[in-house]
């Protein structure tokens, strides 16, 4: 039921969005697309620095490949 729901909605937005001038819809696109990145680049910090947190804690260790495979095998 949501996903009718949702792709109603999400109808709705395309034909609100086709609806508007070119030059307009052109600049919509270009607003979420650095929506988007900046929204991602957010996400990217935060698990930066969850994980420079978690090394700091010693949850997390450093080594190759080889390493692990050689822990995992004890």
């Amino acid at each position: 039921m949501e996903q009718i729901t949702t792709s109603s909605r999400f109808q709705e937005v395309i034909e609100k969005v086709e609806s508007l001038p070119s030059d307009d819809q052109a600049l919509l696109v270009k607003i979420i697309h650095r929506r988007l990145i900046e929204s991602r680049r957010a996400e990217l910090a935060t698990e930066i620095a969850e994980a420079r947190s978690a090394y700091q804690q010693g949850e997390v260790r450093r080594g190759a490949v080889a390493n692990l495979m050689e822990e995992l095998g004890d």
